[in-house]
């Protein structure tokens, strides 16, 4: 195939740069793979970003989670002083979850979250929280003293299951591939391995895929 999309862009007067090729396998067990542009090896690689998202060849979202986490934390370090400023409170919780929230949930909607993930993400909820009351971790503050302090609760895996649910019900109502890729099965055995957890997974009891399919 690589060979047939080289073979035709030279036909518009188009080269294909190898030093800038890369390719990655995404697998339970990923192995290298031998892909050749003009008898030059293409470089493998475990990590890819793509359209902002960080892909990886074990095909779990954790590195992407904790890599938007960091930018999130990055930006609401560049603006400390308007979020813990004197500011109304409401006003300053606002301005946190537009600008700092934004930048941790950039495409949630394709996120599978393991255990592991969703304290990743409600660690950073609490973080933002602390940091614009100036709540050390040294002050020993409960979590529980700090959501009500800031009048609010654990809301940020909510946002990320509502806006999923919009972009499935979105997908459901559409005859494309994208429906066909995350309602599709594929043929052979499977093995007798721990199942991992789908895209669909994360909807929760009371809106889960089934429910959700038969209200369209």
């Amino acid at each position: 195939m690589i060979d047939r999309l080289i073979e035709i862009g030279r036909c518009y007067g188009m080269e294909m740069n190898v030093e800038k090729t890369k390719v990655m396998k995404i697998s339970r067990q990923p192995t290298p793979v031998t892909i050749k542009i003009d008898q030059k090896q293409v470089e493998n690689v475990k990590c890819f970003k793509y359209l902002g998202s960080l892909l990886t060849d074990d095909g779990r979202c954790t590195c992407e989670i904790k890599s938007r986490i960091a930018m999130a934390k990055a930006a609401f370090s560049k603006k400390k002083n308007l979020f813990t400023s004197k500011l109304d409170l409401n006003l300053r919780k606002k301005l946190v979850k537009c600008y700092i929230w934004s930048e941790a949930l950039y495409g949630p909607e394709t996120w599978t979250h393991r255990a592991v993930d969703q304290k990743h993400l409600e660690s950073f909820e609490m973080w933002c929280w602390r940091r614009m009351e100036k709540i050390s971790w040294t002050d020993y503050v409960r979590n529980e003293e700090v959501l009500i302090r800031v009048s609010e609760q654990r809301n940020i895996l909510h946002e990320i299951r509502k806006r999923k649910t919009n972009w499935i019900g979105n997908v459901l109502r559409r005859n494309c591939l994208l429906k066909e890729v995350i309602e599709g099965k594929i043929e052979g055995r499977i093995e007798v391995t721990r199942r991992r957890k789908k895209i669909v997974d994360d909807l929760g009891d009371r809106r889960g895929y089934c429910h959700l399919k038969e209200k369209l």
